[in-house]
C-alpha cells in the first residue's frame, strides 16, 4: 500500500511529464485568454482570438431569459450544429469585461454549451462561434436584468 507521501510524488511526477508533452495548459494559451478578458469591445475580444469580424447566422442560437430577476447568476446556453466549430464564446455587452466564457470545441464534443453570467445591467448578450475555415458567426439576444423580476 503506498504511503500518501509516495502518491503525491507520482502524482507531480505525472504532471511534469504531461506538462512536458504538452497536454497541460501552457503560459501562452494563458497570455491569449488573459488579453481576451481585458478586451473592452468585440472587435478586440476576436482580435485577442486570432478571429475575423463576424456576421449574424441562425446556425448559431443562444438562449436565456427575457429578464433575469437576479443579475449574478443569468442562465445562457449556446449552441451550433455546423461541423468545423472550433470554439464558442458568449459575451455580455455591458459588462466591464465583455468576454464572459470560452469554450474549445473538437470533433469529439458537441457544440452545445450552458452556463451562467454575471450581469450588471440589461444588455446584449452574444453567442459567437469561431470556425475552423476562419468563419466567425454570431448570434445576439436582449436579456433585461430588473430587481424582482418586474421589466423596466
Amino acid at each position: 500500500m503506498p504511503t500518501r507521501r509516495e502518491l503525491l510524488q507520482r502524482s507531480a511526477a505525472l504532471a511534469g511529464l504531461l506538462g512536458g508533452l504538452g497536454l497541460l495548459p501552457e503560459a501562452a494559451q494563458a497570455a491569449y485568454a488573459q488579453a481576451a478578458f481585458d478586451a473592452k469591445n468585440l472587435g478586440e475580444v476576436l482580435k485577442a482570438l486570432g478571429a475575423s469580424a463576424p456576421t449574424e447566422s441562425k446556425d448559431v442560437t443562444l438562449q436565456g431569459p427575457d429578464i433575469a430577476e437576479n443579475g449574478a447568476v443569468v442562465p445562457v446556453s449556446c449552441a451550433t450544429t455546423m461541423p468545423g466549430v472550433k470554439r464558442l464564446l458568449v459575451l455580455v455587452e455591458k459588462n466591464p469585461s465583455l468576454l464572459c466564457a470560452v469554450f474549445d470545441v473538437s470533433d469529439a464534443v458537441e457544440a452545445n454549451f450552458a452556463t451562467r453570467v454575471k450581469m450588471g445591467q440589461s444588455s446584449n448578450v452574444m453567442a459567437v462561434a469561431i470556425m475552423g475555415d476562419g468563419k466567425v458567426l454570431f448570434a445576439q439576444k436582449e436579456i433585461k436584468v430588473t430587481l424582482g423580476g418586474c421589466g423596466g
